[in-house]
């Protein structure tokens, strides 16, 4: 089965996901962004969500981990919680 390992920051509206992304993607530290503005309660880890499977998480947050290129951050995504900035640690065939 396949599996993959993310980090996220979740947070309520896209402005504040879009600036927050542009402070990673100038270098700012995504787990100290995470403790410092997630309403996750793994933002406290720095966003780690640990390991899961396809069907895990909700399906927007599935699509984008199970899809797109790992080690990059990717959002806006847009699920039922608000918005999140999703990067894939690791991903399994």
């Amino acid at each position: 089965m396949r599996k993959a390992s993310a980090r996220h920051i979740l947070v309520a509206d896209q402005a504040t996901c879009n600036d927050l992304k542009t402070r990673i993607e100038g270098g700012e530290d995504f787990a100290q962004v995470a403790k410092a503005h997630s309403t996750c309660p793994s933002g406290q880890e720095g966003g780690d969500l640990g390991e899961f499977s396809p069907g895990m998480m909700v399906k927007e947050f599935d699509t984008v981990v199970f899809s797109a290129d790992v080690g990059k951050v990717h959002g806006p995504v847009k699920t039922q919680f608000g918005y999140h900035l999703i990067e894939i640690t690791q991903r399994s065939a």
